[in-house]
């Protein structure tokens, strides 16, 4: 059963918990099912990309993970 949030895409918020409590950010995406949501700039995990188009010399990529959304609050604007 999906449940539903008050925070949805676009809003701004600040964490709660975790090793990012006290930053704020934009919500990127929300994960009703999961109960996740990506939120901009924050939760940032270094992730190795081969040699494509893209990426001519590969590397490293900092790429946003999923938080819990009990770890946010909303910020009223």
């Amino acid at each position: 059963m999906i449940t539903k949030y008050k925070i949805k895409k676009g809003d701004s918020v600040k964490i709660i918990a975790g090793e990012e409590k006290g930053k704020t950010g934009i919500v990127k995406n929300v994960f009703a099912k999961e109960g996740k949501v990506i939120v901009e700039g924050c939760k940032v995990a270094k992730k190795a990309v081969k040699p494509s188009e893209k990426f001519p010399n590969g590397g490293f990529v900092g790429e946003e993970m999923p938080m819990d959304i009990s770890n946010v609050a909303k910020v009223e604007e």
